[in-house]
């Protein structure tokens, strides 16, 4: 893809982000420079306590920056009014509170919300984008069953639903594949893949699943060490920006299969993770 101005759905400018309680700052990562374009797969990763769900807050304007600046699609996201904020980027959190007493339908619909009137009545055209994204993460022939019937891989395709019924350029997620196997984890990364080469969109996710993010993602964003680092899955192998992410005597980065192993002993003998 043409790296235009234009293509640019989100970037950011000397971002620090943590934080502020009174007097008090806890800086999480600093020095932040992005420029994540349409049409792209980015993952968020590090390891516990790095910094991933913070700084996807804060691309989403649920924190507030400690310095520099957040820009979503030529604008500050400050210039951009709260109400305004579900027209621009949708966002999943994990366990975010959610009623599963509602149908599949019913949850997808809420996508629809920063369009309705205050009564919540769906248009022609907003039913429309529901049945649509229905149909794109294949629930359709189950749009009156209730949530709290599905199974965790179909609920987390219910949340993606919701999000696409939004239909913004921009989805943001955290932690999509918690609590699924390892089958249902690369398939809801799989189908995040396809909905993006598949439109415009573009879905940034902040996740643990680094060996599926680094076959299967555009950009990797690596934040370690109060740092982000940013660049295809192989520009990061090239520069080496894995080797130091988790100790050496425990898991190693493997340049031969581009993929984290388990070190058995002291004679580099590795399994697969």
């Amino acid at each position: 893809m043409a790296n235009s101005q234009n293509n640019v759905l989100l970037s950011t400018s000397s971002l620090s982000i943590g934080y502020k309680k009174k007097k008090d700052i806890s800086l999480v990562a600093e020095a932040i420079d992005l420029n994540l374009q349409k049409g792209e797969l980015i993952a968020i990763i590090g390891t516990n306590g790095s910094g991933k769900s913070t700084l996807l807050k804060t691309l989403a304007g649920q924190i507030p920056p400690l310095a520099g600046n957040v820009n979503l699609m030529n604008k500050t996201l400050s210039e951009v009014k709260p109400k305004d904020l579900g027209m621009y980027l949708s966002l999943v959190l994990t366990n975010e509170s959610i009623s599963k007493h509602l149908s599949v339908m019913e949850l997808v619909a809420l996508g629809r919300h920063p369009y309705t009137n205050w009564l919540g009545h769906l248009t022609e055209k907003d039913k429309a984008k529901v049945y649509k994204a229905l149909s794109q993460v294949d629930l359709i022939q189950h749009k009156n069953t209730l949530c709290d019937a599905l199974s965790d891989g179909q609920f987390q395709k219910v949340l993606i639903a919701r999000a696409l019924a939004q239909d913004t350029n921009l989805i943001l997620m955290d932690e999509p594949t918690t609590h699924l196997d390892m089958y249902h984890k690369a398939y809801i990364l799989q189908l995040l893949k396809f909905i993006v080469k598949s439109s415009d969109k573009s879905v940034v996710f902040a996740s643990h699943e680094i060996n599926l993010s680094l076959q299967l993602c555009d950009k990797i964003i690596l934040v370690n060490n109060k740092k982000a680092s940013v660049g295809t899955p192989s520009e990061l192998i090239a520069n080496n920006a894995f080797d130091v992410l988790f100790p050496s005597d425990t898991i190693i980065f493997d340049k031969t299969s581009n993929t984290f192993k388990l070190k058995i002993n002291d004679d580099q003998t590795t399994s697969s993770l």
